[in-house]
């Protein structure tokens, strides 16, 4: 799985146009933060043997960024164009996101999804610290 973590003073999400991924939320939801971090996630096909690993890995690396950061809100956006020469089925990509948001929340954040499937118009508002663009491969 590949990260690239974006810690913003705003971001919103809204869904534009369902892809065609077979998977997609049926009713996809406008997601809006101010202050947080911003994970665009792609899960690669290597990912489908051990989904669970996968997701506790990427939990934490996020977990450990936003601590470092100081972010107590988490948007997690799947995003197939991470430069993956292969990525991981919908299926497979949406259960690890799920199981990421799970463990996120678990972990005391406020953590949440963008839709899945679509095409959003994304606004983000960046930081501009040395360490508000992260990329991680987990």
């Amino acid at each position: 799985m590949r990260l690239l973590m974006w810690h913003v003073d705003a971001f919103v999400a809204e869904p534009t146009e369902r892809g065609r991924s077979p998977v997609a939320d049926a009713e996809p939801p406008t997601v809006r933060i101010g202050d947080g971090l911003v994970v665009f996630a792609a899960a690669e096909q290597a990912d489908e043997a051990e989904p669970a690993a996968v997701a506790t890995r990427a939990a934490d690396a996020i977990s450990q960024t936003a601590r470092n950061l100081g972010a107590q809100t988490i948007v997690l956006h799947s995003f197939a164009h991470l430069f993956v020469e292969k990525l991981a089925a919908p299926a497979v990509a949406r259960d690890i996101l799920t199981q990421m948001q799970t463990l996120l929340t678990a972990h005391g954040y406020v953590a949440s999804q963008s839709a899945f499937g679509w095409f959003n118009r994304l606004e983000l508002r960046a930081k501009g610290h040395p360490f508000s663009r992260v990329a991680r491969r987990v």
